[in-house]
């Protein structure tokens, strides 16, 4: 049996590797299954906020960049 959820270890490369898949939408069953296994779910929550904001951000410097005279 696995470690309760908020006593899991924090691997952020699984973490954000496992958040940008899910921006993406395309993960095997299998994968999905083992991270909810060994990922803490909190740090999944962490780290997608922080991905969208930096998502949101790039896109806001994007436009800047292509809306500037």
């Amino acid at each position: 049996m696995s470690e309760p959820a908020h006593r899991r270890s924090v691997d952020i490369v699984a973490t954000v590797k496992a958040v940008l898949w899910s921006f993406i939408g395309l993960r095997r069953r299998s994968d999905f299954e083992h991270d909810v296994q060994r990922l803490s779910p909190i740090a999944v929550i962490v780290t997608d906020v922080v991905l969208v904001f930096l998502f949101i951000a790039l896109l806001m410097l994007i436009v800047r960049w292509v809306v500037a005279p």
